[in-house]
């Protein structure tokens, strides 16, 4: 095997892109493993608004390329491949991707976390279109219009309280009678003239694909059966995030939600000296690009005093 590398960056998101171009500039040699769907939750999206120096906004998927060539600049070697192990057991660590392992003497994990999706052929289809899974990132493209939330708990709440601040009207629809939701956040949302709620009610289609926008979308009642037609101009699926983190199961310590845990008094570093994490992967508050850029810098910055402290 080859002479480990200093850094190995899992995961190509804000976060994965921002860590190697720290980790390039301070000469670490970074090697990332992208994936094959490089780019992470922005190559999802449409317009992105809210990310500082783009004054006009800009696309999720061109704001990835920029990040990318950005990070080639500094000489970067990007691998597209997804990676399928990993051992973190011992020094110097081992990444699998495909039919190559590598060594390295540490590792920034930056694989990000996934919405929770309704699984409709259109839901896809729609996303950036109507549909999304962010209402800090896309509920400024829906002011004075109306809006549905999928969801009941503390996170569609808090998705449907900052809506409303928006939208003509918005709408929850919940799978039951009752809202999984805190207390407080209940009471919040209840007490907003903006938000109607839709009960015992699951989205069955949305529309319309063929016009390439969101126009309207089909309930079915789960207790009577009952079909109903909403029109709505933006649908926002609420019904949580799924950290990729499975790769790390028995290897890092996670959090009961099954994000990476990291040591109290640093941000980036996890249970395994050496292995830092960064991004939507450890943040299951804030989940911006912005944020997890951040992150992905502290990461980056923290991977290069350990190897500082700890060369070999």
């Amino acid at each position: 095997m080859s002479i480990p590398r200093k850094v190995i960056i899992i995961g190509s998101g804000p976060a994965g892109y921002t860590a190697a171009i720290y980790a390039a500039r301070a000469n670490l040699s970074p090697l990332m493993f992208s994936g094959v769907q490089w780019g992470g939750q922005l190559m999802l999206t449409t317009m992105v608004e809210n990310y500082p120096g783009f004054v006009d906004g800009i696309m999720g998927p061109e704001l990835m390329e920029v990040f990318r060539k950005q990070a080639e600049r500094f000489d970067t070697e990007i691998i597209a491949e997804d990676v399928t192990a990993v051992d973190f057991s011992r020094r110097p660590f081992r990444v699998t991707a495909g039919n190559r392992t590598d060594e390295a003497l540490s590792v920034i994990v930056a694989t990000g976390a996934s919405a929770k999706l309704l699984g409709l052929a259109a839901e896809q289809k729609l996303m950036g279109h109507g549909v999304s899974t962010c209402a800090t990132c896309d509920g400024f493209f829906f002011k004075d219009k109306n809006i549905m939330v999928v969801g009941g708990g503390d996170s569609a709440m808090e998705e449907a309280l900052y809506l409303a601040r928006l939208g003509r009207k918005v709408e929850v629809v919940h799978r039951r009678d009752t809202l999984r939701a805190s207390k407080i956040m209940q009471e919040r949302a209840f007490k907003n003239p903006k938000i109607e709620f839709i009960w015992n009610s699951a989205v069955h289609e949305i529309l319309d694909v063929a016009k390439g926008v969101v126009t309207a979308v089909r309930l079915k009642n789960l207790k009577t059966g009952e079909p109903s037609e909403r029109p709505v101009d933006g649908l926002f699926v609420a019904i949580g995030h799924q950290p990729n983190t499975q790769l790390f199961r028995g290897q890092l310590e996670l959090l009961p939600n099954e994000y990476i845990k990291v040591v109290p008094g640093t941000t980036t570093q996890t249970s395994v000296p050496g292995i830092f994490a960064a991004g939507d992967v450890q943040d299951h508050t804030y989940r911006q690009a912005v944020t997890a850029a951040g992150t992905g810098c502290m990461a980056a910055l923290e991977a290069e005093r350990f190897l500082e402290a700890h060369p070999s």
